[in-house]
């Protein structure tokens, strides 16, 4: 039997696979891909994701890579003005800067604290059941092929369709309105751009773009609306796309970018999130099993956060389980079972906020055409609201004891 069962190995169950190692448990991670997964080619990790990161002890690998985003503005299509997003410091720090990272680069620093037989790739899985006995529960993990591994501890961290929070009973995630195009741009030469993220909102869309390395950009689209035609696996069709329908009104600055995209990396998707009132009265833990990143909280990508949240959701698991096995010398059912829900309780608001300013900001920001939306979003919302909606990244996990 394994002491904890993680299933899925993106973010958040790398990430708290690490936390359990740290604090002395033993984690299989079951990944039904054939290899780390990659979707999305880039993401932005605010403050609260570094420090989460420092207290997994992997933060050094990626700082020394990637630069801070020094500032950032946004230019409304409609009259070409400019605004400048303030990311200030405050102390001498880098107040809420992120960097931009490749995805990827963030899973390897990851994988790299594990041993090497931590993570099993290709396991489908078909269903969780558990068992009772002499007061204690056993989650049973059943594979495509027939077998069965059976975990004191599991912890879905299986993403937006999440299996784990399916048998929790928690409510399933709901279509936001809007869909958005992600990938990468690559300048083999250099792009000259300084450390600055650019957005540009008009009616209804909203895109935007940021270095990653100085040779790479991240950028996307974000829209009210679905292209017509399934576009999944035509990368050259989403780019074509792009540039000649949604984006075409857009300034050539931002065309040439996405002209510049590594196909390979285009994604087109539906934005999904678990309403904020699911989250906050749903079932997050149940005996021995519970979720951690997008499997608890799906949330749209507006505040940056989902990637955040879910390293922050992997400090705080580890910390009470680590606190659980060290009073107890082990995983005892009946404490554990405890400490569980202890964690599901300190994550439950602050998830359950964060989908809901998230879901806000891109209401506001993509609203659509009218006069109203507009107002607040070019008169209000970036000059007061957007300041305390970004003040989610300024949070501090903690440290792992």
């Amino acid at each position: 039997m394994e002491d904890a069962v993680i299933v899925g190995a993106g973010i958040a169950g790398l990430a708290v696979a690490v936390a359990l190692k740290r604090v002395g448990v033993k984690a299989l991670v079951l990944e039904r891909s054939d290899d780390l997964r990659i979707t999305g080619a880039a993401l932005g990790l605010y403050p609260n994701a570094w420090l989460a990161l420092d207290a997994l002890g992997a933060s050094h690998k990626l700082t020394s890579i990637y630069a801070v985003i020094q500032r950032a503005s946004v230019t409304n299509l409609s009259t070409g003005a400019i605004q400048e997003i303030s990311l200030e410091t405050t102390n001498g720090n880098d107040g809420i800067r992120p960097r931009t990272l490749h995805r990827k680069a963030l899973l390897k620093a990851l994988a790299e604290e594990l041993p090497a037989d931590s993570i099993r790739f290709s396991c489908k899985i078909t269903a969780i059941e558990t068992q009772e006995q002499e007061g204690s529960s056993t989650a049973f993990v059943h594979l495509e092929g027939g077998t069965v591994i059976k975990a004191k501890v599991l912890i879905g961290c299986d993403g937006v369709h999440s299996i784990v929070a399916r048998w929790l009973g928690l409510a399933e995630p709901v279509y936001s309105g809007r869909s958005a195009v992600r990938g990468l741009a690559v300048y083999p030469q250099g792009h000259g751009l300084k450390q600055a993220a650019h957005q540009i909102v008009g009616s209804g869309k909203r895109a935007g773009f940021a270095p990653v390395t100085d040779k790479e950009l991240y950028w996307f689209l974000v829209c009210n609306e679905s292209p017509e035609a399934d576009l999944r696996g035509d990368p050259e069709a989403i780019q074509r796309e792009v540039i000649e329908n949604y984006a075409k009104d857009f300034p050539e600055t931002y065309l040439e970018v996405v002209k510049h995209a590594d196909l390979s990396t285009l994604s087109w998707a539906p934005l999904m999130l678990r309403k904020p009132w699911n989250v906050a009265f749903g079932n997050l833990s149940k005996q021995n099993i519970t979720v951690a990143g997008d499997a608890m909280h799906p949330m749209t990508p507006d505040l940056a956060q989902g990637g955040c949240l879910a390293l922050e959701d992997a400090v705080v698991l580890g910390r009470h389980i680590g606190a659980c096995v060290a009073r107890n010398g082990g995983i005892v059912p009946r404490e554990i079972v405890k400490a569980l829900s202890d964690y599901a309780e300190v994550r439950r608001w602050r998830a359950t906020w964060v989908i809901a300013g998230s879901f806000l900001s891109g209401w506001i920001q993509d609203g659509g055409s009218t006069w109203g939306l507009k107002f607040i979003r070019d008169a209000i919302f970036y000059k007061f609201i957007f300041k305390k909606l970004v003040n989610v990244a300024r949070y501090d996990c903690g440290k792992l004891a």
